[in-house]
């Protein structure tokens, strides 16, 4: 028999469920709507139904050992999601729990940075090293910790927060309610934001300024830089700098060996990490300097989520 474990990514619009097995294969992937279930309850079963559907694909030698879950606002601790902004349910949801009534194989939930830190220490770059952070430049920005080979959850399972750290006092309104949130400027949202910012105070000419801001994403940024326009490379230049600063003051915490640097505006490569790089190298604590490397996740292109929520599972099981 092959022990299998599901990964599941679950999203605001979709939820993604994968088998996969101890050493990154993912066996088989499918999807399943979040919305339009008239009850969380509801959502679970057809969660557990939709890998039941997945283990009788694969053939009948497979085992399923476990399920791990990667979630907003999901808590280690609790086993739960926890008043997930995007998502439809509000309050305490007992994801752990409403999966017992279906199978007792562990379920463990985590947030969805937190998922990819294990899937990168598991199947990515960060297979040898103890002590890494994994920065998920996505909307938000989010991240993941690991120090002496553990994820740091905290007390209530939710700690490693960076993305909430005080970018500027007063600063932008961030989706949290507090202002000047880190997010609010490293982030595709947040570049966006710094793009119009700067279209505003300059009479600079620029590609961009045809683009509304709805319309406008990262990747339009990114391929602007790369054409020499002079916006996006400020724009660059400025979320850099933000993310550099914050992150000395994080290395100063917790000593990493490496920053692994993930998700949509990741992809812009060079672009945002020689200037993150560059000021984070400035303001270290000088015991740090030029030590820690901030390097592209190597699970980049693969489904990062689902695979970062099984390695929940296989940590326990290697």
């Amino acid at each position: 028999m092959i022990n299998v474990v599901a990964g599941i990514d679950i999203g605001g619009t979709n939820t993604v469920i994968g088998l996969v097995t101890n050493n990154g294969d993912c066996l088989i992937e499918s999807s399943i709507s979040t919305k339009n279930h008239s009850h969380f309850e509801v959502f679970v079963k057809s969660i557990f139904q939709e890998i039941e559907i997945l283990i009788k694909k694969i053939g009948g030698n497979h085992t399923l050992i476990g399920i791990g879950i990667g979630a907003p606002n999901g808590s280690y601790n609790l086993g739960a999601i926890v008043d997930a902004p995007n998502l439809e349910w509000k309050g305490i949801l007992p994801l752990s729990k409403e999966l017992l009534k279906y199978t007792s194989v562990p379920t463990i939930v985590t947030n969805d940075a937190n998922a990819a830190a294990l899937g990168e220490m598991f199947f990515g770059g960060a297979r040898n090293m103890k002590d890494f952070i994994v920065i998920t430049l996505g909307t938000g920005l989010g991240s993941g910790i690991v120090a002496n080979g553990k994820l740091i959850v905290g007390h209530d399972g939710f700690a490693g927060e960076l993305g909430h750290l005080t970018a500027f006092p007063n600063g932008r309104i961030c989706g949290c309610g507090n202002k000047g949130c880190l997010e609010t400027y490293a982030s595709a949202t947040g570049i966006r934001r710094t793009v119009f910012m700067l279209l505003a105070d300059s009479n600079q000419p620029s590609i961009l300024r045809s683009v509304s801001f709805e319309k406008l994403t990262a990747k339009m940024v990114s391929d602007a830089a790369i054409k020499g326009d002079q916006i996006a490379l400020e724009a660059f230049e400025f979320t850099g700098k933000i993310l550099g600063l914050k992150l000395a003051e994080t290395v100063a915490m917790f000593s990493p060996e490496a920053i692994f640097i993930f998700g949509g505006l990741a992809k812009a490569g060079v672009l945002i990490i020689e200037p993150t790089k560059r000021y984070m190298e400035e303001n270290l604590f000088p015991i740090f300097r030029n030590k820690v490397k901030i390097i592209p996740s190597e699970l980049e292109g693969k489904n990062a989520a689902v695979l970062g929520a099984a390695a929940l599972i296989w940590q326990n099981n290697s």
